[in-house]
């Protein structure tokens, strides 16, 4: 387990310390300025912006900003590559934050309910994007969405019959205004 945890530390730093990211210039700063490794100028702000989540004011729209900013600057980015398998990441992550919306609508009073519930979603979601292979959106997906969507696949015939005579119907009534 501390293995575990010392690879995940050694990749957030990591992280932390790569030019390529746009966070490095501020952290930089902070960490010159401080005298603060910026290892732990990342975990107070992961600190301060987890109380956030569980006291502060509007911590629904900061939890829904984490869960959508990310995720659709990627997702924009993914479009624009060449290769298909980000795209079919991050579509599977749009799939599943769906799903969770349509449940958090349907069971409101769940984030009344469920103490520090904004906290929870919100690392739930980071789960969810998170930038390894078998991520939460990857497994869900696999587990659960698609064993279900295959399973009700006979919907689409019954869906393409609907449309087939809301389109008659709709030429017949077109028609009959013409006379």
């Amino acid at each position: 387990m501390s293995a575990k945890v010392m690879e995940v530390k050694e990749n957030i730093s990591k992280a932390l310390y790569d030019d390529s990211k746009p966070w490095t210039h501020f952290l930089t700063m902070a960490e010159t300025k401080s005298g603060v490794p910026r290892l732990y100028i990342f975990y107070g702000a992961v600190g301060l912006f987890a109380l956030y989540l569980m006291f502060g004011w509007a911590a629904q729209l900061l939890c829904n900003v984490v869960g959508i900013i990310y995720p659709a600057y990627i997702s924009m980015k993914a479009i624009e590559s060449s290769t298909k398998v980000d795209d079919t990441k991050w579509l599977t992550y749009w799939v599943i934050y769906a799903v969770l919306s349509t449940a958090e609508f349907f069971s409101g009073f769940l984030t009344n309910f469920i103490p520090f519930y904004w906290l929870l979603k919100c690392i739930f979601l980071i789960w969810c994007m998170a930038p390894i292979e078998q991520n939460g959106s990857v497994f869900l997906y696999h587990r659960f969405i698609r064993p279900f969507f295959l399973k009700h696949t006979g919907a689409d015939a019954a869906i393409d019959k609907i449309a087939e005579k809301a389109k008659k119907m709709a030429g017949d009534i077109i028609n009959s205004k013409k006379d």
